[in-house]
C-alpha cells in the first residue's frame, strides 16, 4: 500500500516554511484552459509566469498543474494569485487530511483521490485553489487524471461549462475526485468473493494474509472517505460566495455519491471481519475434525491394545489354576483376532449410532 505522503516540512519551521528536503519524483507540467460562453483556448506552459497574460481576461481559466511541484514554482503560483502561505505548505506537503478553508476571496480544498492498481492502493491529494474567475488544481500524478472532464468540456454541444461559473468546474473535479472510488471498491468487492470461494474451498495462511491486507486497505480508505464526505457537505451548504445558488444542485447529488461510497465502503469493511470470523471457524472446524478421527483411532486400538497386552504376559505353569488355558488351545491364536476383529467393529457401529463419525 502506497501513499504520496513526501513531508517537506521540517519540525520546528515556521507556519507556511516551503521546503524541499527531497528532489521532485515526477516533473512539473502546466496545462491551462481558457474558455468563455462562445470560445475555448488550450495551452501547455512552461513555467507559473506564462500565467499572467490569462488574468488580465474576462474569462473562466482552468490551470491543471501535474506532478510533484518544487517551492519555487509553488511560490510563483502563490505570489500571482495572492495564495495563503499555509494553504501552499499544504499543497507541498501531500498527505494532508480533505478539508475545506476559506481564505479571503478564495477558497482552498483538499480531496483524496483514490487509486487502485490491483495491488496497491495509492490516495492521492488533490489541492484546488478557486477564485472569483480561475481554478488552480494541482495533482502529484504524471499523467492528468482528469482528462474526461476536459473532454466534456470540448464538446461543442455541452454548454454547461460555457454557461456556469468557475463553481461547475469545482464541481466536475470533485465529482470526478468522488467517483473515483467506485472502481477502487468494485476491486475491493471482487476480491472480497475470491477469497470466500477461497475460504469455503480450502482456506490456508495465504488467504488469511490476503483478507488482513485487504482490511487494512479499507480502513485506509475509510479514513480518507469520511471527512471527505464532510468537506462535500460542507460545499452542498453554499456559505462561500464563490458557489452559487443554481450549482448547490449539482454538489448535493456528488454528496449523494460520497454517501453511497461509504455505505459501500462500510458493508465491505463487515464482509472482510464476517469472513476473518469465518476464516477462524473454518480452521477450528478443521481442527475439531482431525483431533475427533485421531481420538476415534485411538479409542479402536486402546482394547485391542488391552487384548495383546492380556495375551501377551505368558504366565504358563503347569500346576497353577491361575495359568492361561488359552495359550495351550487349538484355535487360541484365530480366537484372539476374532475378538479384536469384533471389538473394532462393535466400536465403529457404536460411533456410529451415536453420529460420531
Amino acid at each position: 500500500m502506497a501513499f504520496f505522503n513526501n513531508h517537506y516540512h521540517r519540525p520546528g519551521a515556521a507556519p507556511g516554511t516551503l521546503v524541499a528536503t527531497q528532489k521532485p519524483v515526477t516533473p512539473v507540467t502546466i496545462q491551462l484552459i481558457d474558455y468563455t460562453d462562445s470560445s475555448i483556448e488550450e495551452h501547455r506552459l512552461a513555467s507559473a509566469r506564462d500565467c499572467q497574460q490569462f488574468l488580465a481576461r474576462d474569462t473562466k481559466t482552468w490551470i491543471q498543474v501535474n506532478g510533484h511541484v518544487d517551492p519555487d514554482t509553488l511560490k510563483s503560483f502563490g505570489e500571482m494569485f495572492d495564495l495563503h502561505d499555509l494553504a501552499l505548505e499544504d499543497v507541498i506537503n501531500c498527505g494532508q487530511r480533505p478539508k475545506t478553508e476559506l481564505y479571503d476571496d478564495q477558497l482552498f480544498i483538499i480531496a483524496a483521490m483514490p487509486v487502485y492498481d490491483g495491488r496497491n492502493l495509492e490516495l492521492v491529494q488533490v489541492s484546488l485553489f478557486v477564485g472569483k474567475n480561475y481554478l488552480i488544481c494541482f495533482c502529484p500524478l504524471a499523467d492528468d487524471p482528469f482528462e474526461p472532464v476536459r473532454k466534456r468540456m470540448r464538446q461543442p454541444g455541452n454548454r454547461r461549462f460555457a454557461s456556469r461559473g468557475i463553481d461547475y468546474l469545482l464541481y466536475a473535479l470533485v465529482d470526478f475526485i468522488i467517483d473515483a472510488g467506485f472502481p477502487v471498491l468494485e476491486q475491493f468487492g471482487g476480491q472480497l468473493e475470491a477469497l470466500e470461494e477461497d475460504l469455503l474451498d480450502s482456506p490456508d495462511q495465504n488467504t488469511l494474509s490476503s483478507l488482513h491486507e485487504l482490511k487494512r486497505e479499507l480502513l485506509t480508505l475509510r479514513r480518507v472517505l469520511w471527512p471527505q464526505r464532510d468537506l462535500v457537505a460542507t460545499l452542498m451548504r453554499g456559505e462561500d460566495e464563490l458557489i452559487r445558488a443554481d450549482t448547490l444542485v449539482y454538489f448535493r447529488d456528488c454528496y449523494g455519491h460520497s454517501i453511497q461510497i461509504i455505505e459501500l465502503l462500510e458493508s465491505f469493511r463487515d464482509m472482510s471481519t464476517s469472513m476473518l470470523d469465518l476464516y477462524l471457524s473454518s480452521v477450528s472446524q478443521r481442527t475439531n475434525d482431525t483431533m475427533r478421527v485421531l481420538t476415534i483411532i485411538a479409542t479402536i486400538f486402546i482394547p485391542l491394545t488391552f487384548v495383546v497386552g492380556v495375551y501377551g504376559m505368558n504366565f504358563n505353569h503347569p500346576d497353577s489354576p491361575w495359568a492361561m488355558p488359552e495359550l495351550h488351545w487349538y484355535y487360541g491364536y484365530p480366537m484372539v483376532w476374532g475378538i479384536m476383529v469384533i471389538t473394532v467393529l462393535g466400536l465403529v457401529w457404536f460411533f456410529r449410532r451415536r453420529h460420531w463419525i
